[in-house]
Order: C-alpha cells, then structure tokens, then sequence
C-alpha cells in the first residue's frame, strides 16, 4: 500500500501528458489504483508494483484511444457521410439506397480485400497486426487496401452522381 501511495503522483503526471482531457485521465487513474488493489487482494504482492502499475495504465491509455478510433469511424462512417435519416423524405431515401449499396459493394470485392479494409477502417487494426495475424506481408495488406478503396470508390460514385441528379 506504501508503494501505492508513493506511485500515485508519478501515474498521475504519466497518464495526464499522455491523456488530454482531465475527465478522462482520472478516470484512467482510479481504474488503475482499483485494479491494483484488486489484484493485491485476490493474488499475491504484486512484484515490482511500479511497473505493473505504469504497464496497466498504458493499457488502459491505449484502450481509451482505441475506443476512441473505432467510435469516431463509426460516426465519420454513419453520421457524417451519410444523409440525416432526419433530413426528410428525400434524405431517408438517399440514406437507404446508399446503406444498401455500401453492403453491396463491400459483399462485391473479393475476400482478401474486403478482409483488409474491415479490419483497417473498421476494427482499426494497424498493418503490422493484420500481417502477423495472417502471416501476410505489409506490401501485400497495402495493395489489396488500394484496390478495396479505388473499387469501392469507383462502385459508390456512380451512385452518388445518381443520387445528386434526383435529389
């Protein structure tokens, strides 16, 4: 418990200039100091406290930044990409037909890009992850990314031109 008290102050500087937002980086700190006293109370003194304090809280940074990406992408992807579903009439129809077309176009590209592009733009998986999940090389991953991206592209302007003639 001493080491806790003596820690605190250096997790707290740690999380704060890696963590802009306060609200978060208390947060951040209390679920670490539960952990840890958790963790003391279920198992054994944890070893080298300090350093399993700073690795958990890295954890839990990155979790807070990764959660972060994956909401924003939804959002970018939902909210702002796409007609207002309040927008009226014509902005649900708009919205409609692209939601369609976009499961469409994804389903339409094959296997090993559509993989690639889910797990970059949606799970938010980095290049690096994806290569040693499937033990396929970055390069590789990259390309099948550019063809994803220039078919889709290619499959959502024909709809997009016909969308704006009608609306």
């Amino acid at each position: 418990m001493n080491e806790l008290v003596m820690e605190r102050e250096r997790l707290w500087r740690f999380i704060r200039r890696r963590v802009p937002d306060v609200r978060d980086a208390e947060d951040i700190l209390q679920d670490v100091l539960c952990e840890w006293l958790e963790a003391e109370r279920v198992l054994a003194p944890i070893e080298q406290a300090g350093a399993w304090l700073f690795r958990v809280a890295r954890n839990r940074i990155t979790d807070l930044f990764r959660k972060r990406r994956t909401d924003s992408l939804e959002e970018l992807m939902l909210e702002e990409v796409l007609p207002s579903a309040d927008g009226g009439p014509e902005a649900a129809y708009a919205r409609g037909v692209l939601l369609e077309v976009i499961g469409e176009a994804l389903e339409e590209l094959p296997a090993a890009q559509r993989e690639v592009f889910m797990g970059h733009e949606i799970d938010g998986k980095s290049f690096a992850e994806m290569a040693a999940e499937n033990g396929v090389a970055v390069n590789t991953l990259l390309s099948r990314k550019r063809y994803a991206v220039l078919a889709l592209r290619r499959r959502l302007q024909v709809v997009y031109d016909e969308l704006k003639e009608t609306l």
